[in-house]
């Protein structure tokens, strides 16, 4: 089974989504997702997912399982600060980087700041979408 890792600051929206989002369209694949700190799961993170019928609900905020990392087919970074802050990705080990703002930066109306999360959260799902598609070729 191929694994692969998703990771953030502080995983608490965009690698849950990603997490939440990668299990749907990558099924025969372990799929985790983890922070290079821990900050608590998001709930407007989870009020997103579920409007597109995916529950994170219960997922957890982790830290990176580096036996888990090392074993991994693809480790995804999906912030610059993760990316600075990632252990190093051992040879074998393929590391994607997909760069998405942070929604919990987002400020504004309730009503503005989740459409930052479902923006956030639609290109992720692209990107997965076609990694699905064809994970050999490089999506970065």
């Amino acid at each position: 089974m191929k694994k692969i890792y998703f990771i953030c600051t502080g995983n608490s929206c965009r690698s849950q989504m990603a997490e939440g989002l990668a299990k749907k369209y990558l099924p025969n694949w372990e799929v985790r997702s983890a922070g290079v700190e821990v900050h608590g799961l998001n709930p407007r993170a989870v009020a997103s997912m579920k409007e597109i019928n995916i529950d994170i609900s219960q997922n957890t905020s982790n830290l990176i399982d580096v036996e888990y990392f090392n074993s991994c087919d693809f480790v995804v970074t999906l912030c610059g600060d993760a990316k600075d802050k990632c252990p190093v990705v051992p040879k074998g080990v393929t590391h994607l980087h997909w760069g998405f703002p942070d929604p919990a930066q987002a400020t504004g109306t309730e009503e503005q700041i989740m459409d930052s999360f479902r923006n956030v959260r639609n290109q992720i799902e692209q990107k997965i979408i076609s990694f699905s598609e064809n994970p050999h070729i490089i999506v970065n």
